[in-house]
């Protein structure tokens, strides 16, 4: 073989084994660009489906806040409905005070009563009775306005110049009240034990009236005859009853 030939025979392997080494180093590059972007591909999508959960996870929990605001706002407004109808069926208050029928209604005064002795002829004392009879005083609303009045009236009987005074018991027996409207009347009974004897007597002239819880009378003249004196008995026949 001679000296070019050969010469040849080197250049050709030479460049053969060039081309190879650059398609070697080609295949190298493209299996490194090849697995980057595998990698990179799926690293992607796992950050969009973290993301998605994420947002989801998200999305839950405010709707589960949005329930329990719901929900407290439920319990409120349910409370708030049980207050109300709570209240609504505490009883209310009279518009005219304390309660009761006879709200706002003072007791009669002695300055609004008219007092007198009952002349009819069912309330005249039976002076032959022969023990104890009865006679009545009639009270009568003289104001413009309604009262109450209740309970024991004082009864003082006095003399003529007033010197003697007689203080009626009061009896045992129960009593009420009475609402007076502008005119209207009430009355109580005296028991009285009358006497046509000379002797034990006494005679009274005037009463002072005056009306249950006042300290200021109604003085009336007496029409009725001596009564037994009796004014340091201890049950005497003459007292006073209550009103009504």
């Amino acid at each position: 073989m001679s000296a070019n030939t050969t010469a040849r025979t080197v250049r050709r392997r030479s460049l053969r084994i060039a081309v190879a080494a650059l398609t070697a180093a080609a295949g190298l590059t493209l299996t490194a660009c090849s697995g980057s972007d595998a990698n990179t591909e799926p690293a992607g999508q796992s950050d969009a489906g973290m993301a998605v959960e994420s947002s989801g996870t998200d999305s839950s929990a405010k709707e589960q806040g949005s329930g329990a605001q719901a929900d407290s706002g439920a319990k409120t407004d349910a409370k708030t409905d049980a207050k109300a109808g709570a209240a609504a069926k505490k009883p209310g208050t009279n518009a005219g005070g304390s309660g009761g029928s006879g709200s706002g209604v003072d007791r009669c005064h002695t300055s609004g009563l008219k007092a007198a002795f009952a002349t009819g002829e069912d309330a005249t004392p039976d002076p032959n009775a022969g023990g104890s009879t009865t006679a009545s005083v009639v009270l009568t609303n003289k104001g413009s306005r309604t009262c109450k009045i209740g309970g024991f009236p004082g009864v003082d009987l006095k003399s003529e110049n007033g010197g003697e005074r007689w203080s009626l018991a009061r009896s045992s027996a129960k009593h009420g009240s009475i609402t007076l409207a502008p005119g209207d009347s009430t009355d109580f009974t005296v028991n009285v034990a009358l006497t046509k004897e000379e002797e034990g007597f006494y005679q009274p002239a005037f009463a002072d009236i005056t009306p249950p819880n006042e300290t200021k009378s109604i003085t009336i003249k007496w029409p009725w005859g001596t009564l037994v004196d009796q004014r340091g008995a201890t049950h005497p026949a003459t007292f006073v009853n209550p009103i009504g």
